[in-house]
């Protein structure tokens, strides 16, 4: 392995505090470890090259000797110098402690939550990562409930059942689902955020569904029954006589039902009055003779 010198592989300044030096070797460690790589052989030669030149930085008085020379990037004492105390293997080891008491086991332990394997490997054990996708689901699909299958980036499939009621943002989460452990940790989880897409016609309002229905200027004159789509199906809907364009309606327990409270909500459908495409003379004339006999105020405009 290329010995490189210690601040190059850290990637700090020589003039870099103390500090900085364990802060980067943190980050790097981290990066790198063979255990978050373990088939990547250029992220373990990184690895090993970073413990190296930590070795020599992270110990003040070893980093003093490589600054005035006394010893070389490998923490060997240069000709016409001698110290044994830090020549070769007498180096500092990987579970001693450095600067400020700051050490490869302090790394490892941050690395993998603190937690040693009590296996007879001694090693250790980490979570796995949780993972996240997005799915997209249709809008009477989100207030009934489905089944769905998610392909996942590596190919796999994850089969996940999307409970009535769920919300546009909403996360499931799927236990142990997600990335494998190491060191025989427990897997992560698998993070579902739900999209919902818009509805032509329904919009959701907390647990109530909304529908716009247009009617004809007879029906709100003279009411009568009129079918209007529900998310479960079509219903019949009264209008009494002398209904306006804007009135709402409530159709109780047509809506969405809550999980968590039980409650379901209703559907509210707002009349919408369409007068024909056309105006004939007859319904002109009728009209004209009518606003003469019972003009009215319809209020402040």
């Amino acid at each position: 392995m290329t010995v490189i010198d210690p601040y190059e592989v850290l990637g700090v300044e020589r003039n870099a505090s103390d500090e900085d030096i364990r802060r980067a070797f943190r980050k790097l460690a981290k990066e790198l470890h063979p255990d978050l790589n373990p088939q990547d052989q250029t992220a373990s030669d990184r690895f090993r090259q970073v413990s190296a030149a930590y070795e020599i930085l992270g110990d003040p008085p070893k980093r003093k000797l490589y600054d005035t020379g006394q010893i070389n990037a490998q923490g060997e004492p240069r000709r016409g110098f001698q110290h044994p105390q830090y020549s070769g293997a007498q180096g500092a080891s990987a579970g001693s402690g450095f600067a400020g008491g700051f050490g490869f086991g302090d790394i490892f332990d941050e690395m993998f939550s603190g937690r040693r394997n009590a296996g007879a490997g001694g090693g250790f054990t980490k979570r796995g990562a949780d993972v996240r996708y997005t799915l997209d689901v249709e809008f009477v699909e989100a207030i009934t409930g489905v089944k769905k299958r998610v392909t996942m980036p590596e190919g796999g499939v994850l089969d996940l059942t999307v409970p009535e009621g769920v919300h546009d943002g909403q996360v499931l989460r799927l236990k142990g689902k997600g990335g494998p452990g190491l060191g025989g940790g427990q897997p992560g989880d698998a993070l579902v955020e739900i999209k919902v897409r818009p509805h032509t016609r329904f919009r959701r309002v907390d647990d109530d569904i909304h529908i716009d229905v247009p009617i004809t200027i007879d029906e709100a004159v003279l009411g009568g029954k009129i079918e209007v789509a529900t998310i479960n199906g079509r219903v019949q809907l009264t209008l009494p006589k002398g209904t306006s364009g804007g009135r709402v309606f409530r159709l109780k327990g047509k809506g969405v039902k809550n999980r968590q409270t039980g409650h379901t909500g209703d559907q509210m459908v707002t009349v919408r009055i369409v007068l024909p495409n056309e105006i004939d003379d007859e319904l002109s004339y009728f009209f004209t003779v009518w606003r003469q006999k019972h003009r009215y105020d319809p209020g402040p405009r």
